[in-house]
This record gives C-alpha cells, sequence and structure tokens, in this order.
C-alpha cells in the first residue's frame, strides 16, 4: 500500500472515532447516566495516559538511547514544552468547560456555545499531533516505530474519542438549540485532530532531528489535557469509583495494543 494512503488512513481513523460518538446524540438525546458517563471519561484518560507512555515516550528515549544515561534529555524538554504548550493555549484561548459553565482565557465577547467548541478543540489539538508525530516517521529514512505501533496509536486514540465525542454532542445539541447544529460543531470540532495532525507531519519531515522531542511533546501536551480536564470531570458531582475503574480499563485497552501489535 502506498505510504501516503497509510498516512491519509492514520489520520482519518481517530476523526472517524470522533465522528461515530458524536452521532450518539441522535439515540440519547438526554444524554448518560452519570456513572456510565464518569466510566467513559475515566476510560479516555486511561487510554491518553497509557498511549503517551507506550507510544511516545517509550520511543522517544530508544531514539536517543545512543546518549547513554543522558538519553532522558530530550523525552525531557519535549515533555515539559508540551504541558507549556497546553498550559499557554489553556490560558489565552476564550474557551468553556461543558460540565462547569465557566468561563477561562482571555475576556471574549464570544458566546458561551462557540466557547464550549473551543475547549473540545484545545482538548483534540495534543491528540492529532501525536498520531502526526507517529505517523510522520514513516517519511523518515530509518523508521522508528513500526507500522503495528503507529496504527496501534491511532485505533487507541480513536477508541477513546468515540466515548469523548458522545459526551461532547450531547450538551452541543442542548446549548445550540438544535440537533443539526450540535452535530456539526462536534464534528467541526474532530476535524482539528486530523488538521493537527497533518500539519505536525509536514514540520516533522522537515525537522527529523527533532523528532524525539515531538514524540515526548506530544505525550506532555495529551498528558496535561488528562490532568487539568479529564481528571477533574470524571470525579466531578457524587463520589464513586466507576471513573477510575474506567480509568483502567482504557490504560489496560491502550497497553495491550501497543505492546500486542508492535
Amino acid at each position: 500500500m502506498n505510504m501516503n494512503l497509510y498516512i491519509f488512513i492514520g489520520l482519518m481513523i481517530p476523526f472517524i472515532g470522533t465522528s461515530l460518538g458524536t452521532l450518539t446524540a441522535l439515540f440519547f438525546k438526554k444524554g448518560f447516566n452519570d456513572n456510565v458517563e464518569k466510566v467513559m471519561i475515566g476510560f479516555a484518560a486511561g487510554v491518553m495516559v497509557a498511549a503517551s507512555i507506550w507510544s511516545l515516550l517509550i520511543p522517544s528515549l530508544d531514539l536517543c538511547a545512543d546518549m547513554g544515561k543522558l538519553s532522558f534529555i530530550p523525552a525531557l524538554i519535549g515533555l515539559l514544552a508540551g504541558f507549556g504548550f497546553e498550559l499557554l493555549i489553556d490560558t489565552l484561548v476564550p474557551h468553556m468547560h461543558i460540565e462547569t459553565q465557566e468561563s477561562e482565557g482571555l475576556d471574549s465577547p464570544m458566546p458561551s456555545t462557540y466557547k464550549m467548541v473551543m475547549a473540545v478543540i484545545i482538548h483534540n489539538i495534543p491528540e492529532g499531533i501525536a498520531v502526526g508525530v507517529a505517523l510522520s516517521t514513516l517519511l523518515q529514512d530509518d523508521i522508528s516505530m513500526s507500522l503495528a505501533s503507529i496504527m496501534a496509536l491511532t485505533l487507541g486514540i480513536a477508541i477513546q474519542n468515540f466515548p469523548e465525542g458522545a459526551i461532547v454532542s450531547i450538551p452541543l445539541t442542548t446549548e445550540f438549540k438544535s440537533v443539526k447544529k450540535g452535530l456539526l460543531w462536534g464534528l467541526i470540532s474532530g476535524v482539528v485532530e486530523p488538521i493537527a495532525g497533518f500539519i505536525t507531519i509536514l514540520f516533522a519531515n522537515q525537522v527529523t532531528p527533532l523528532l524525539p522531542y515531538l514524540l515526548s511533546f506530544a505525550a506532555g501536551a495529551m498528558l496535561y489535557v488528562v490532568v487539568e480536564e479529564l481528571i477533574p470531570q470524571s470525579q466531578g458531582g457524587q463520589h464513586s469509583n466507576w471513573a477510575t475503574v474506567g480509568f483502567a480499563l482504557g490504560f489496560a485497552l491502550m497497553m495491550v495494543l501497543d505492546v500486542a501489535l508492535s
């Protein structure tokens, strides 16, 4: 199969996961049971943490193995840069998390509905970067990640995008007072993933030596989203262990996918 086709498929798989999740708004117009939602959020967090470790940080460290005991330096720099990048976006871009109804970022007259969409976009950017960085290795002379490992990452993100798309689309249909508008903006927020992935591929292909930094950068950005958004959201309301169960399932699934397919 042509390498460009592999890349196209890899970029689209996570978006398909988001799209399928978004379409659940047609069937669950009143939302999900609180415990079910907690499991779904915890599951997404577990997948993202496992993907950050097995699919991004470990390959970053492996690429720098010839540095010996200092092989952690590129991974450390990239990880902190990823955290900083997401923190900067979170601080500057006007947005509103669905579960809080509290505006964040710089003051803006932007309607609350679109601030909610921006919050989802901010969330999706690091996932797109992660997929883009992984796919960019297919264009390198010395492929540092196997095709199976790359597909495991894209499939894992697609799987966790399904519950995310479901959780996001239902409140958006309520806010827009229109199922069509809610679905449309849910899909638009998901399009940012392949776009971010494509831009990352273009950049990474031009600056090959930065690949270890970019892999860990994507990991840092995803971990920021987990700590800043998913974990607090999963622990809101009445205390339960459902989010923890979901996290364990998501983490285990992503670990199995990455190890078994590598």
